[in-house]
């Protein structure tokens, strides 16, 4: 497994660059100007200048390689000086936002919190409901358990989550007023009471998120487990004595979430990248609303930066994927 691992990992570098390049180049060629909002009102020559500070004047290959280094180098010696108190990266340019004129990876920092909290903490959610009601709707097939879990996964996984977070927001924050309609990205837990108010606060957002992602995943769990409900080593361990709970639990779930496993792990990115469209409808402070933002106000550096980290985190859970998958089922061997 090391060795599979160790050859990933290498073919991963060059995927990445080639996916960086790509990123790099479709944003070069997208229409907009990072300047298009100065006011006609400020002279050319200052125009050009301004330009020049933020290196657009340069060739886009030298802009291109001095991101790289900047993201590869510059950024990880900030980290390290961060951590450890150390002057590595003292005087090396960070990358820069074209928006805030901050560098970006602490921006992504001040976000990474709040979309953690909610988007993160709704996946947990979701993924916790959807399995075990996969495992017992296909148990229990044409059920009612099954066919009103099936009706409910439907509806959860057709309705787009900007109707959802409306038609709550209506509900519980306009006509109950149980919970607040827009998320206070500034409020602290300190106390008790200042954590209920965190609570209600993110209820209604973690609701939306946690309905869409565990109707998803609960029908590849159903239809992962009724796939191998009726395989012949089912029948086996239940001819040798087996009990019922030791079949389903032990023997047909271990090998139903293989597949399943992989709908997981490449569902953990989109945590990081931020629920876009829910964001924006209870307005989170996160890393959605962030790129959204950024695309707007054309912020070069910005977008880079947050859609080459998405691809890493893809990237990387897919390699996790498909090692746990030599852990779930012992026959398959990668060395």
């Amino acid at each position: 497994m090391f060795t599979f691992a160790l050859r990933r990992f290498l073919i991963a570098i060059p995927t990445l660059l080639i996916i960086s390049l790509v990123i790099f180049l479709l944003l070069e060629a997208a229409p907009g100007d990072p300047l298009g909002e100065v006011p006609l009102t400020v002279p050319p020559e200052v125009k050009e200048k301004m330009r020049a500070a933020l290196g657009l004047d340069s060739a886009w290959f030298v802009r291109y390689f001095l991101w790289l280094k900047q993201f590869f180098w510059v950024e990880p010696l900030n980290l390290v000086d961060y951590l450890f108190n150390t002057q590595y990266a003292e005087g090396m340019q960070r990358v820069i936002s074209f928006q805030s004129r901050q560098p970006v990876m602490q921006i992504i920092a001040q976000r990474v919190p709040q979309t953690l909290t909610v988007v993160g903490l709704s996946y947990l959610i979701g993924v916790s409901i959807a399995l075990p009601i996969g495992i017992y709707s296909a148990y229990r097939q044409y059920s009612w358990f099954d066919q009103l879990g099936t009706f409910i996964s439907m509806v959860g996984f057709s309705v787009p989550t900007f109707f959802t977070g409306v038609v709550l927001i209506i509900i519980f924050g306009v006509k109950l007023q149980w919970f607040p309609s827009i998320y206070d990205t500034m409020h602290r837990v300190t106390d008790w009471q200042s954590f209920l108010v965190q609570v209600r606060q993110m209820a209604m957002p973690v609701m939306v998120l946690s309905l869409y992602n565990a109707a998803q995943i609960s029908r590849f769990m159903r239809s992962s487990m009724l796939d191998n409900l009726n395989q012949d080593y089912v029948r086996t361990a239940r001819a040798k004595g087996l009990t019922e709970k030791v079949v389903v639990l032990v023997h047909v779930l271990r090998n139903s979430l293989i597949p399943v496993v992989t709908v997981i792990a490449l569902g953990v990115p989109t945590i990081f990248g931020g629920a876009i469209i829910t964001e924006q409808v209870f307005k989170v402070n996160g890393l959605g609303q962030q790129l959204i933002t950024s695309i707007h106000s054309n912020d070069m550096p910005m977008v880079m930066t947050l859609t080459f980290i998405f691809a890493i985190l893809i990237v990387t859970f897919n390699l996790i994927a498909d090692l746990l998958y030599g852990i779930l089922d012992p026959r398959i061997r990668y060395d």
